[in-house]
């Protein structure tokens, strides 16, 4: 191992450094296993009562009609979700897009969405008009406000009281951190604000941003009264096949308005053709829970040894892991790019390639990626991102297989060491 790992650039103190760490977690990567063997069930388990057959894998163009595998993959997410109904389509270009869709469903001008969990993702900001962007729910005439977390991280159920005046239709709730070293929310804990805002609006729908979370825990926030879930499926459930594609599970209310909102009124679900994508998401959503064990691995594999290294991590590597997120506090730009030309060189797809910041579309600030993958874009896939911007963290997530994301953090300790920001524990 030494040997190859050599050839891969690695050094022997940097191989012993994640040898160490690996015995260290052991106990905590048996739990993973014990997750994603709880979860491979639940996802057989759907497939086999939906009758998933070759038929299901056919393509289809044209308007979709009577697409038997479009159908029953939704019936098959709707049973893993625990939902009434879902919604799973490639027309989906990404989370953020699903998302739009679903906020655009339920909503209508004059209506008010509220996040109880501070600032929501950076791409969500044009979308509903904190930043301004042509089309946006504040163009339409729907207001917005949101409720700051507490210092400690919790919900501030107070101010959300408050804040939860008869003109908010919907509550919007981020489960992951985004790119904000804030902690992730389990679906219990979601669960809970779930319960307080239907105590005191039962009329109100609540949303969750899923992304990054599914598969982690053996529940979902749709077990615990979310009215949709909503994620891409070029993250945890595509299982690093899926090419493309987001998803809206819930209600069957909701999942309907959301269908007409993507395609057509009268139309709804009726409507889209599969282009041959089947195979890949089926086989994708029956890998999810391994491919995401592989990344929870990871993940906390980086916060073990960058906390050796003495960077602050979020989540600490002692806490429970509710999304696939690892982020590190790098402190500066200069660290935020040896990281990303790490995990770059550690990819099997353009590993040749240096990751410089740029301006992506739904960003505010210059944004860091290195994204070797398959997929183009795919964060199941090993990646780590992040804004230029203090406290220059960085979002490290993915890994198909847990050797690949073993290496891709050895290697991005590897880039800093050799760059003289880390300095590697005496062994």
């Amino acid at each position: 191992m030494y040997r190859i790992y050599s050839e891969a650039g690695l050094s022997d103190d940097v191989v012993r450094l994640g040898e160490a760490a690996e015995e260290a977690l052991a106990d905590r990567f048996r739990e993973i296993d014990r997750t994603a063997e709880y979860n491979q069930m639940k996802v057989l388990l759907a497939m086999q009562k939906n009758r998933v057959s070759e038929a299901c894998f056919a393509p289809s163009t044209g308007y979709g009609y009577n697409d038997l595998g479009r159908d029953t993959l939704e019936r098959v997410y709707a049973d893993t979700f625990h939902t009434e109904a879902a919604l799973v389509r490639p027309q989906l270009a990404c989370g953020t897009h699903a998302l739009a869709v679903a906020l655009f469903a339920m909503v209508r001008p004059g209506d008010t969405v509220l996040s109880p969990v501070g600032r929501p993702y950076d791409t969500l900001e044009e979308v509903i008009g904190i930043r301004e962007s042509s089309g946006s729910l504040k163009e339409w005439g729907v207001g917005y406000k949101q409720v700051e977390l507490l210092p400690d991280g919790g919900f501030d159920y107070d101010a959300i009281r408050e804040a939860l005046t008869a003109d908010v239709k919907l509550v919007e709730i981020q489960r992951s951190k985004g790119y904000l070293p804030r902690k992730t929310f389990s679906p219990a804990e979601i669960g809970a604000l779930i319960r307080f805002i239907k105590g005191i609006r039962p009329d109100v729908c609540c949303m969750v941003d899923n992304c990054y979370g599914e598969f982690v825990c053996r529940e979902e926030p749709s077990d615990f009264g979310a009215d949709l879930v909503v994620g891409s499926l070029i993250k945890n459930p595509g299982g690093g096949l899926a090419p493309a594609g987001g998803y809206i599970c819930g209600t069957k209310a909701c999942v309907d308005a959301c269908a007409y909102r993507l395609t057509a009124p009268g139309l709804g679900q009726e409507v889209g053709a599969n282009f041959g994508l089947m195979p890949s998401l089926y086989q994708g959503f029956f890998l999810a829970p391994t491919v995401t064990a592989s990344a929870l691995k990871t993940a906390l594999f980086a916060a073990y040894i960058y906390e050796k290294l003495g960077f602050p991590t979020v989540p600490p590597c002692e806490e429970p892991r509710y999304d696939i997120i690892q982020a590190v506090v790098l402190g500066s730009g200069e660290a935020m790019l040896a990281f990303a030309k790490g995990i770059q060189a550690a990819a099997p797809v353009d590993s040749y390639v240096t990751p410089l910041p740029w301006d992506m579309p739904g960003y505010e600030d210059p944004v860091v990626m290195a994204a070797g993958a398959f997929v183009s874009g795919s964060s199941i896939e090993l990646s780590a991102d992040g804004p230029m911007r203090a406290p220059y963290a960085i979002y490290f997530q993915g890994g198909l297989t847990w050797f690949h994301g073993k290496y891709g953090i050895l290697k991005s300790v590897q880039s800093l060491s050799d760059a003289g920001i880390a300095e590697l524990p005496r062994t």
